[in-house]
């Protein structure tokens, strides 16, 4: 059972939450947008939303500029 995020699989834990696999991939920029399979998942949804297995995950970090 694997997940695939931003074009790397790895291993996928049951219950795990948007949060968690942020946390879990070292992601710690402030801003990011999360897809799961193409769908945008709200910042508010990320301690809810549980990623199903065989998922296709974009993890986008935003940056500022000028």
């Amino acid at each position: 059972m694997t997940i695939e995020v931003n074009g790397r699989k790895i291993d996928w834990i049951e219950n795990e939450s948007v949060t968690k696999l942020l946390k879990r991939m070292k992601y710690t920029f402030p801003l990011v947008v999360v897809k799961i399979n193409d769908k945008i998942v709200l910042r508010s949804d990320f301690k809810i939303k549980v990623i199903p297995d065989n998922s296709n995950i974009d993890v986008i970090h935003m940056i500022s500029g000028g």
